[in-house]
């Protein structure tokens, strides 16, 4: 367990939590990523069958709350999860497909894809993104961590950039996703940055 403050702390989210309470996941995913309600049912059916991929792994930022009488409960306010990249996935295959030979060789074998990170607006810029995004990777048996992000300056791309991300691929584009997105990969295990920590909003 790692305290962000007094009042919010970060945890690893075991594969059942995570099947359980999958729709408030999604609640966050939604809010951070400024989706409809459509789109982020679509992604349910996805999600649990990522809870059961090999290597999976969550962790999850949860903020103290009052309830009234002096009382307090948490909510969830951040989450990140992955698994080990595999061939037949489709990530792994769309970014197999995205890098030339000698990349994807010493890139994907045995990598920890970053599937999902994500913080609630209102917990934004509070330093949970890289918060989570360090509790996710740690202590991983694997050599690397891959990842994509739309390819634009923003402050999950930053963030991504100074804990060590590099260039695996720029402007790809998804099927079904007019976006550009960068494929960006770090070694493991990462090293919190030099410089006082940059605010997320992944």
């Amino acid at each position: 367990m790692t305290g962000t403050r007094s009042t919010t702390r970060i945890l690893e989210l075991p594969p059942p939590w995570m099947r359980e309470h999958m729709h408030e996941v999604l609640t966050v995913y939604g809010l951070a990523m400024g989706y409809d309600s459509g789109i982020v049912a679509g992604r349910y059916g996805y999600a649990i069958q990522h809870t059961e991929r090999p290597g999976f792994r969550a962790v999850g930022a949860f903020a103290q709350t009052g309830v009234g009488g002096g009382e307090t409960a948490e909510r969830l306010v951040g989450f990140g999860y992955g698994y080990l990249v595999a061939p037949g996935q489709w990530w792994h295959d769309q970014v197999r497909a995205a890098l030339d030979r000698r990349t994807a060789k010493k890139w994907l074998p045995g990598a920890f894809e970053v599937c999902e990170l994500h913080v609630h607006p209102d917990a934004q810029s509070q330093g949970l993104g890289r918060q989570l995004l360090h509790a996710l990777v740690e202590g991983l048996p694997h050599p690397v961590a891959l990842l994509s992000t739309p390819d634009a300056d923003t402050k999950a791309f930053r963030l991504y950039r100074a804990d060590g991300f590099v260039d695996l691929a720029r402007g790809y584009h998804f099927p079904g996703d007019s976006r550009p997105f960068a494929i960006l990969g770090a070694q493991l295990p990462l090293h919190p940055p030099a410089a006082s920590p940059t605010n997320s909003r992944a």
